[in-house]
């Protein structure tokens, strides 16, 4: 059965040998000399141990209380940077997510949140690892069938989008250069670029198909050289609406991806639910 013993004590405890001095505790801790004195006696008394030696002016740990001491010191950093962390999320909110989601959605996006929640302030981090960050939000692209469905934020949909005259690709005297995207992950579904060039009478032939790592950079590209990209419509939505990007054909198709934010409703702080629920409106 686990010893009970008394917070209080622990930290006066602490203190005392950290400083080898009880009247030094009593000063960081806001209480006096007698006080300090009282609840080690009270510690050692429920340990049936001897902590510390009295000596005239001074006193000094014995071999169990350097060991007690050296617990005690990393158990309170651990748990003052644990409060740190969890105050942090009081101020800013954390999100780790895909370097083409990051910049295609969430920073072109971002002042609309801030403009809705001015007080809370949002700190993205990209990249294509996921982030171990315990307190930081996770949106991820993944696989819809292993995806749970209150995880889900969408369902990907896609379709071939130009930065070029659509009348300059309708007869065009050699094959136009068609972006597409081969992700490092190969446990990720490709995207449907076949199931789309079926639905339009198309085949691979039909053009000069170029792959990235990332949507991000067939965007740039088909924007750069007035190519071609098939790519996620979400990823586009704001590039379609600057006039940047317009569709080729009007109809997308359905992928087997989502984007999505694992044990989602696990992130239950007051501002990462705003998040969240701002989120699940922008998608």
């Amino acid at each position: 059965m686990p010893l009970s013993v008394s917070l209080q004590a622990l930290r006066a405890f602490e203190a005392a040998a950290r400083h080898s001095s009880f009247k030094r505790a009593a000063e960081e801790l806001a209480l006096t000399p007698t006080a300090i004195s009282h609840h080690i006696s009270k510690l050692e008394d429920r340990l049936n141990v001897c902590l510390f030696e009295r000596r005239p002016r001074q006193v000094r740990l014995t071999d169990t209380g350097q060991q007690l001491a050296k617990a005690t010191t990393e158990g309170f950093a651990k748990i003052e940077r644990a409060l740190a962390d969890i105050q942090q999320l009081n101020e800013v909110v954390q999100i780790s997510t895909t370097s083409s989601f990051a910049a295609q959605v969430l920073l072109p996006a971002q002042h609309t949140f801030s403009a809705t929640y001015p007080d809370v302030s949002i700190q993205i981090l990209s990249g294509e690892q996921a982030n171990s960050h315990p307190y930081s939000i996770p949106v991820r692209l993944g696989n819809i069938q292993d995806v749970a469905i209150e995880d889900r934020l969408n369902v990907e949909q896609y379709n071939v989008f130009t930065g070029a005259d659509m009348t300059a690709l309708q007869t065009p005297s050699t094959r136009p250069v068609l972006y597409t995207t081969r992700w490092k992950n190969p446990a990720l579904c490709k995207p449907p670029l076949e199931t789309w060039l079926a639905s339009n009478a198309l085949n691979r032939d039909n053009f000069v198909i170029r792959e990235f790592d990332q949507e991000l950079f067939g965007i740039q590209q088909a924007v750069a050289q007035n190519a071609l990209v098939f790519c996620s419509e979400l990823l586009v939505r704001g590039m379609c609406s600057s006039g940047l990007l317009q569709p080729v054909r009007g109809n997308s198709v359905t992928s087997e991806l989502c984007y999505y934010i694992p044990n989602k409703a696990g992130f239950r702080t007051p501002n990462a639910m705003k998040f969240i629920a701002w989120l699940e409106g922008l998608m």
